[in-house]
């Protein structure tokens, strides 16, 4: 079939990313029965309408006898909100395509309810990843809903680590420098993905080199508004002054007193955080590669040569790099041009059932 319209719908609930956590950030597309498109929705925020009730709203009259594109399989429960499956069958849709069948014990089960209402329902286009990246058929740009199937199927938060250097992998100086290696164009884009994001992390290293802020901002400088910020944590057993700015922009700031990923990661699930990016500095970089919870990278390469300085990643304890053997692939997903920047995008490759 025509993925065209399943490229609308994954766009769309990228723009549900954070705003709608943790429920999934879905996208959904309505067409009338002759085929034009009549409605457009995404997920809101925790009780709000879900992404298919949205498109059904705009839509109106004009979804009965008509079709629905969604990024994940219709919900089949109520909560702060009806079941998505129900309000698609009391609007006349004949037919519905979904890409993920939802992993989700308390919402699956929606295409079984359409189909005994009489619904055609064509789904799971895709695999459901089983641990790790799905591998994609179609095109290579990240899905919306991807990392909270990747959460949902970790019990987990989704991981990407972000790498900012120059193209002999320096991410500062010998003296520590490092504002700045990538350009302004670059920058921008970082601190949009930001706003995609439940949570950012540094390492107590970082606040202590940088004192960031760690706060989402547009091309001005100023902070997006404050529903857009992702809890700022930070990871270590040193002390973080109290007038730290991570502590004073807004949203909300936390220092996670431990150097064990794994309890960062089993505290931020408990938290409701569904995807994480961590962003240095390179031992923390180096503590999550090594502890194989990397679900993503993206790597902002700029065409330059420091020749000495920081490593993006620096292993501290022998766990990576002493044989050829210990090398973590990744598999290339997208690459992007921002001003003299490039940024690739890369997963970790799916896990053999």
């Amino acid at each position: 079939m025509d993925l065209s319209l399943f490229h609308d719908a994954h766009r769309l609930g990228w723009q549900a990313a954070q705003l709608a956590s943790p429920n999934p950030p879905v996208g959904a597309v309505i067409e009338d029965p002759a085929g034009a498109v009549v409605g457009r929705g995404y997920t809101q925020r925790p009780g709000g309408a879900h992404a298919e009730v949205m498109a059904l709203q705009q839509a109106g009259d004009r979804a009965r006898g008509g079709r629905a594109i969604v990024t994940l399989e219709p919900c089949n429960h109520t909560g702060r909100t009806g079941p998505c499956a129900e309000a698609l069958i009391r609007a006349g849709i004949r037919r519905v395509d979904f890409l993920f069948a939802d992993p989700n014990p308390v919402a699956e089960g929606g295409a079984a309810t359409l189909r005994a209402a009489g619904v055609e329902v064509i789904g799971s286009y895709l695999p459901h990843p089983t641990g790790r990246s799905v591998q994609l058929p179609a095109w290579t740009e990240m899905y919306s809903v991807e990392p909270w199937l990747i959460s949902m199927a970790e019990q987990r938060p989704h991981v990407a680590l972000k790498i900012a250097s120059t193209v002999d992998g320096r991410v500062a100086a010998v003296d520590k420098t490092s504002q700045w290696i990538t350009g302004e164009e670059a920058r921008i884009a970082a601190h949009r993905d930001r706003t995609r994001r439940d949570a950012i992390l540094v390492g107590t290293g970082t606040i202590a080199a940088d004192n960031p802020r760690l706060t989402a901002r547009d091309g001005n400088g100023e902070p997006f508004a404050e529903e857009l910020q992702p809890l700022r944590v930070v990871m270590g057993t040193s002390e973080v002054p109290a007038d730290a700015r991570v502590f004073s922009a807004p949203g909300e700031g936390l220092h996670l007193q431990t150097r064990d990923v794994h309890e960062v990661l089993d505290e931020l699930w408990k938290r409701d955080v569904r995807t994480l990016l961590v962003e240095g500095g390179s031992r923390v970089a180096a503590a999550f590669v090594s502890a194989g919870v990397v679900d993503e990278v993206q790597y902002y390469a700029a065409p330059a040569v420091l020749g000495a300085g920081v490593a993006s990643i620096r292993n501290s304890d022998d766990s990576l790099g002493q044989t050829i053997g210990d090398i973590r692939r990744f598999v290339p997903r997208e690459l992007e041009v921002f001003g003299s920047d490039v940024r690739w995008t890369m997963t970790a490759p799916q896990r053999t059932p």
